[in-house]
Protein backbone atom coordinates (compact mmCIF):
# COMPACT_ATOMS: atom_id res chain seq x y z
CA UNK A 1 0.00 0.00 0.00
CA UNK A 2 1.24 3.49 -0.83
CA UNK A 3 1.11 5.93 1.69
CA UNK A 4 2.53 9.93 0.93
CA UNK A 5 3.97 12.53 3.46
CA UNK A 6 4.79 15.89 4.07
CA UNK A 7 6.22 16.24 7.09
CA UNK A 8 9.80 17.57 6.44
CA UNK A 9 8.03 20.72 5.19
CA UNK A 10 6.40 21.52 8.57
CA UNK A 11 6.35 25.50 9.65
CA UNK A 12 7.85 25.78 13.12
CA UNK A 13 5.10 27.16 15.63
CA UNK A 14 5.69 29.67 18.30
CA UNK A 15 6.13 27.94 21.83
CA UNK A 16 2.76 26.70 23.63
CA UNK A 17 1.21 26.29 20.02
CA UNK A 18 -2.55 23.78 20.58
CA UNK A 19 -1.64 22.64 17.81
CA UNK A 20 0.91 19.18 17.39
CA UNK A 21 2.85 19.85 14.36
CA UNK A 22 5.20 17.05 15.34
CA UNK A 23 2.72 14.65 14.79
CA UNK A 24 3.14 13.91 11.39
CA UNK A 25 6.61 12.92 11.51
CA UNK A 26 5.76 10.70 14.49
CA UNK A 27 3.31 8.75 12.51
CA UNK A 28 5.86 8.35 9.98
CA UNK A 29 8.11 6.65 12.02
CA UNK A 30 5.46 4.42 13.72
CA UNK A 31 3.95 3.57 10.32
CA UNK A 32 8.16 2.54 9.15
CA UNK A 33 8.91 1.13 12.10
CA UNK A 34 5.68 -1.19 12.07
CA UNK A 35 4.14 -1.71 8.50
CA UNK A 36 7.09 -2.63 5.95
CA UNK A 37 4.17 -3.50 4.17
CA UNK A 38 3.13 0.43 3.40
CA UNK A 39 5.42 1.78 0.96
CA UNK A 40 6.21 5.52 2.34
CA UNK A 41 6.57 8.24 -0.18
CA UNK A 42 7.10 12.15 -0.22
CA UNK A 43 4.27 13.93 -1.56
CA UNK A 44 4.55 16.51 -4.43
CA UNK A 45 3.36 20.27 -3.77
CA UNK A 46 0.31 21.13 -5.47
CA UNK A 47 0.43 23.86 -7.71
CA UNK A 48 -1.71 26.60 -8.18
CA UNK A 49 -3.68 25.15 -11.14
CA UNK A 50 -4.38 22.29 -9.26
CA UNK A 51 -5.35 24.42 -5.93
CA UNK A 52 -8.04 26.55 -8.07
CA UNK A 53 -9.85 23.97 -8.43
CA UNK A 54 -11.55 24.12 -5.47
CA UNK A 55 -10.58 27.51 -4.34
CA UNK A 56 -10.48 30.93 -5.41
CA UNK A 57 -7.52 31.99 -7.21
CA UNK A 58 -7.50 34.68 -4.89
CA UNK A 59 -7.22 33.01 -2.08
CA UNK A 60 -4.35 30.97 -3.46
CA UNK A 61 -2.54 33.96 -4.46
CA UNK A 62 -2.57 35.30 -0.98
CA UNK A 63 -1.88 32.41 0.92
CA UNK A 64 1.08 32.25 -1.36
CA UNK A 65 2.17 35.47 -1.13
CA UNK A 66 1.57 36.00 2.94
CA UNK A 67 -1.10 38.26 2.28
CA UNK A 68 -4.03 37.15 4.14
CA UNK A 69 -5.46 39.70 5.86
CA UNK A 70 -4.58 39.44 10.01
CA UNK A 71 -7.97 38.30 10.65
CA UNK A 72 -7.88 35.15 8.04
CA UNK A 73 -4.56 34.00 9.13
CA UNK A 74 -5.83 33.97 13.10
CA UNK A 75 -9.11 32.14 11.49
CA UNK A 76 -6.77 29.62 9.97
CA UNK A 77 -4.93 29.59 13.61
CA UNK A 78 -1.44 29.17 12.02
CA UNK A 79 1.22 32.27 11.71
CA UNK A 80 1.97 32.71 8.06
CA UNK A 81 5.35 31.79 6.69
CA UNK A 82 7.33 30.06 3.47
CA UNK A 83 6.86 26.79 5.19
CA UNK A 84 3.49 26.47 5.85
CA UNK A 85 2.68 27.59 2.45
CA UNK A 86 5.02 24.75 1.42
CA UNK A 87 3.51 22.34 3.86
CA UNK A 88 -0.26 22.75 2.99
CA UNK A 89 0.53 22.15 -1.00
CA UNK A 90 2.21 18.95 -0.24
CA UNK A 91 -0.98 17.84 1.85
CA UNK A 92 -2.76 18.86 -1.03
CA UNK A 93 -0.31 16.51 -3.04
CA UNK A 94 -0.59 14.27 -0.82
CA UNK A 95 -4.59 13.27 -1.11
CA UNK A 96 -3.78 13.84 -5.30
CA UNK A 97 -1.33 11.26 -4.98
CA UNK A 98 -3.47 8.83 -2.38
CA UNK A 99 -6.04 8.89 -4.83
CA UNK A 100 -4.21 7.69 -8.07
CA UNK A 101 -3.36 5.30 -6.02
CA UNK A 102 -6.49 4.01 -4.49
CA UNK A 103 -7.48 4.45 -8.25
CA UNK A 104 -4.52 1.89 -8.76
CA UNK A 105 -4.78 -0.44 -6.01
CA UNK A 106 -7.61 0.05 -4.43
CA UNK A 107 -6.65 2.07 -1.34
CA UNK A 108 -4.15 4.97 -0.81
CA UNK A 109 -3.47 6.87 1.81
CA UNK A 110 -2.25 10.54 3.09
CA UNK A 111 -0.43 10.39 6.38
CA UNK A 112 -1.79 14.06 6.99
CA UNK A 113 -4.72 15.93 5.05
CA UNK A 114 -8.55 15.82 5.79
CA UNK A 115 -8.53 19.65 6.25
CA UNK A 116 -12.08 20.02 6.07
CA UNK A 117 -12.58 23.74 7.22
CA UNK A 118 -10.92 25.12 4.31
CA UNK A 119 -13.50 26.73 2.07
CA UNK A 120 -13.54 27.98 -1.39
CA UNK A 121 -12.04 31.64 -0.34
CA UNK A 122 -10.91 31.30 3.11
CA UNK A 123 -9.10 28.63 5.45
CA UNK A 124 -10.22 27.75 9.18
CA UNK A 125 -9.32 25.78 11.81
CA UNK A 126 -6.05 25.09 11.04
CA UNK A 127 -6.89 23.88 7.21
CA UNK A 128 -5.08 26.34 4.48
CA UNK A 129 -6.11 24.15 1.78
CA UNK A 130 -9.22 21.49 1.42
CA UNK A 131 -7.51 18.56 0.40
CA UNK A 132 -10.00 16.56 0.16
CA UNK A 133 -12.23 19.09 -2.33
CA UNK A 134 -9.11 19.58 -4.49
CA UNK A 135 -8.53 15.82 -5.10
CA UNK A 136 -12.14 15.53 -6.18
CA UNK A 137 -12.57 18.57 -8.50
CA UNK A 138 -9.48 16.94 -9.92
CA UNK A 139 -10.94 13.67 -10.83
CA UNK A 140 -14.32 15.68 -11.74
CA UNK A 141 -11.86 17.15 -14.80
CA UNK A 142 -10.02 13.77 -15.50
CA UNK A 143 -13.32 11.31 -15.42
CA UNK A 144 -16.29 13.53 -16.37
CA UNK A 145 -19.51 12.22 -14.43
CA UNK A 146 -17.29 10.42 -11.64
CA UNK A 147 -19.15 10.06 -8.46
CA UNK A 148 -17.59 10.69 -4.98
CA UNK A 149 -18.41 10.27 -1.52
CA UNK A 150 -17.25 11.12 1.42
CA UNK A 151 -17.39 9.98 5.21
CA UNK A 152 -16.10 12.30 7.26
CA UNK A 153 -15.23 10.52 10.68
CA UNK A 154 -13.18 13.69 12.22
CA UNK A 155 -14.90 15.27 15.75
CA UNK A 156 -15.56 18.51 13.77
CA UNK A 157 -17.65 18.90 11.23
CA UNK A 158 -16.81 19.37 7.62
CA UNK A 159 -18.26 23.01 7.03
CA UNK A 160 -15.75 23.73 4.56
CA UNK A 161 -16.38 20.50 2.50
CA UNK A 162 -19.94 20.91 2.51
CA UNK A 163 -20.12 24.72 1.25
CA UNK A 164 -17.56 23.84 -1.53
CA UNK A 165 -20.07 21.04 -2.70
CA UNK A 166 -23.46 21.85 -1.47
CA UNK A 167 -24.85 22.28 -4.86
CA UNK A 168 -22.64 19.43 -6.48
CA UNK A 169 -25.03 16.11 -6.58
CA UNK A 170 -22.12 13.93 -7.62
CA UNK A 171 -21.09 14.22 -4.35
CA UNK A 172 -22.36 13.15 -1.09
CA UNK A 173 -20.52 14.12 2.27
CA UNK A 174 -21.45 12.45 5.32
CA UNK A 175 -20.20 13.82 9.24
CA UNK A 176 -20.73 12.63 11.83
CA UNK A 177 -19.15 15.04 14.22
CA UNK A 178 -19.84 16.71 17.73
CA UNK A 179 -22.75 18.53 18.06
CA UNK A 180 -21.85 21.22 20.33
CA UNK A 181 -18.38 21.40 19.09
CA UNK A 182 -16.25 23.08 16.66
CA UNK A 183 -17.51 24.74 14.16
CA UNK A 184 -20.07 26.18 16.37
CA UNK A 185 -22.33 27.62 12.86
CA UNK A 186 -22.71 23.89 10.86
CA UNK A 187 -23.12 23.71 7.08
CA UNK A 188 -25.10 21.68 6.05
CA UNK A 189 -23.82 18.49 4.21
CA UNK A 190 -25.63 15.76 2.37
CA UNK A 191 -26.17 13.99 6.16
CA UNK A 192 -25.04 15.33 8.95
CA UNK A 193 -25.14 13.31 12.59
CA UNK A 194 -24.69 15.58 15.35
CA UNK A 195 -23.37 13.60 18.91
CA UNK A 196 -23.70 14.67 22.10
CA UNK A 197 -20.62 14.91 24.32
CA UNK A 198 -19.65 11.87 26.06
CA UNK A 199 -20.44 9.63 23.11
CA UNK A 200 -19.34 6.08 24.04
CA UNK A 201 -18.06 3.57 21.51
CA UNK A 202 -21.82 1.76 21.30
CA UNK A 203 -23.40 5.08 20.45
CA UNK A 204 -21.21 5.72 17.78
CA UNK A 205 -21.47 2.65 16.36
CA UNK A 206 -24.85 2.55 15.93
CA UNK A 207 -24.52 5.87 14.97
CA UNK A 208 -22.12 5.16 12.28
CA UNK A 209 -24.14 1.90 10.88
CA UNK A 210 -27.28 3.72 10.50
CA UNK A 211 -25.43 6.42 8.28
CA UNK A 212 -24.07 3.96 6.25
CA UNK A 213 -26.94 2.02 5.72
CA UNK A 214 -28.14 5.95 4.68
CA UNK A 215 -25.13 6.11 2.70
CA UNK A 216 -25.62 2.51 1.09
CA UNK A 217 -29.19 3.70 -0.16
CA UNK A 218 -27.78 6.75 -1.82
CA UNK A 219 -25.03 4.44 -3.52
CA UNK A 220 -27.55 2.26 -4.61
CA UNK A 221 -29.54 4.45 -6.19
CA UNK A 222 -26.50 6.18 -7.84
CA UNK A 223 -23.31 4.27 -7.40
CA UNK A 224 -20.08 5.86 -6.42
CA UNK A 225 -17.09 6.08 -7.80
CA UNK A 226 -14.35 6.98 -5.31
CA UNK A 227 -14.65 7.23 -1.41
CA UNK A 228 -12.69 9.92 0.64
CA UNK A 229 -12.73 8.94 4.18
CA UNK A 230 -11.52 10.93 7.09
CA UNK A 231 -10.00 9.03 9.98
CA UNK A 232 -9.87 11.65 12.99
CA UNK A 233 -8.65 10.78 15.83
CA UNK A 234 -9.81 13.07 17.54
CA UNK A 235 -13.30 11.11 18.88
CA UNK A 236 -10.91 9.77 20.67
CA UNK A 237 -11.18 10.03 24.61
CA UNK A 238 -8.04 11.36 25.25
CA UNK A 239 -8.55 13.97 22.87
CA UNK A 240 -8.15 17.72 23.98
CA UNK A 241 -10.68 19.67 21.70
CA UNK A 242 -12.96 16.39 21.13
CA UNK A 243 -15.50 15.68 23.91
CA UNK A 244 -16.43 12.78 22.83
CA UNK A 245 -15.37 9.45 24.45
CA UNK A 246 -14.44 6.50 21.93
CA UNK A 247 -11.97 4.33 22.89
CA UNK A 248 -8.80 2.75 21.18
CA UNK A 249 -10.89 -0.09 19.99
CA UNK A 250 -13.65 1.64 19.42
CA UNK A 251 -11.90 3.71 16.78
CA UNK A 252 -10.35 0.40 15.37
CA UNK A 253 -13.51 -0.84 14.71
CA UNK A 254 -14.90 2.20 13.09
CA UNK A 255 -11.93 2.08 10.60
CA UNK A 256 -12.75 -1.47 10.08
CA UNK A 257 -16.51 -0.42 9.70
CA UNK A 258 -15.89 2.00 7.08
CA UNK A 259 -13.06 -0.27 5.04
CA UNK A 260 -15.99 -3.37 5.06
CA UNK A 261 -18.75 -0.80 3.83
CA UNK A 262 -16.65 0.17 0.88
CA UNK A 263 -15.02 -3.52 0.58
CA UNK A 264 -18.20 -4.37 -0.34
CA UNK A 265 -19.08 -2.28 -2.96
CA UNK A 266 -15.68 -2.68 -4.41
CA UNK A 267 -15.19 0.73 -3.59
CA UNK A 268 -11.95 2.65 -3.99
CA UNK A 269 -10.83 4.11 -1.06
CA UNK A 270 -8.23 7.35 -0.38
CA UNK A 271 -7.72 7.75 3.97
CA UNK A 272 -6.78 11.13 5.41
CA UNK A 273 -5.95 11.15 8.56
CA UNK A 274 -7.70 14.56 9.62
CA UNK A 275 -7.94 15.94 13.28
CA UNK A 276 -5.99 14.16 16.40
CA UNK A 277 -5.26 17.00 19.81
CA UNK A 278 -4.53 13.98 21.98
CA UNK A 279 -3.03 15.19 25.70
CA UNK A 280 -0.65 12.14 25.07
CA UNK A 281 0.70 12.53 22.04
CA UNK A 282 2.22 8.85 21.89
CA UNK A 283 -1.44 7.87 22.69
CA UNK A 284 -2.98 9.76 19.73
CA UNK A 285 0.02 8.45 17.40
CA UNK A 286 -0.79 5.02 18.26
CA UNK A 287 -4.75 5.46 17.19
CA UNK A 288 -3.32 6.93 14.13
CA UNK A 289 -1.26 4.09 13.49
CA UNK A 290 -3.75 1.76 13.86
CA UNK A 291 -6.34 3.23 11.11
CA UNK A 292 -3.55 3.22 8.55
CA UNK A 293 -2.90 -1.05 9.81
CA UNK A 294 -6.44 -1.11 9.05
CA UNK A 295 -6.53 0.64 6.15
CA UNK A 296 -3.18 -2.16 4.66
CA UNK A 297 -5.13 -5.01 6.25
CA UNK A 298 -8.18 -3.92 3.85
CA UNK A 299 -5.52 -3.08 0.67
CA UNK A 300 -3.93 -7.09 1.54
CA UNK A 301 -7.62 -7.80 0.92
CA UNK A 302 -7.90 -6.12 -2.52
CA UNK A 303 -4.78 -7.21 -3.72
CA UNK A 304 -4.96 -11.21 -2.77
CA UNK A 305 -8.52 -11.08 -4.62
Amino acid sequence: MLAFHSDRFEPDLPVGHRFPMQKYGLLREAVADTLPGVRLREADAAGDAVLTLAHDPAYVQAVATGTLAPAAMREIGFPWSPALVERSRRSVGATLAAADAAWAEGVGVNLAGGTHHASAAQGSGFCVFNDVAVAIRREQQRRPGVRCAVIDLDVHQGNGTAAIFADDPAVFTLSLHGDRNFPFRKVSGSLDVPLPDGCDDALYGSALDAALARLGEAHHAAPFDLLFYLAGADPHEGDRLGRLKLTAAGLQSRDRTVFDWAAARALPVVMCMAGGYGHDLAAMVAVQRCSVAEAFHAWQARVRV
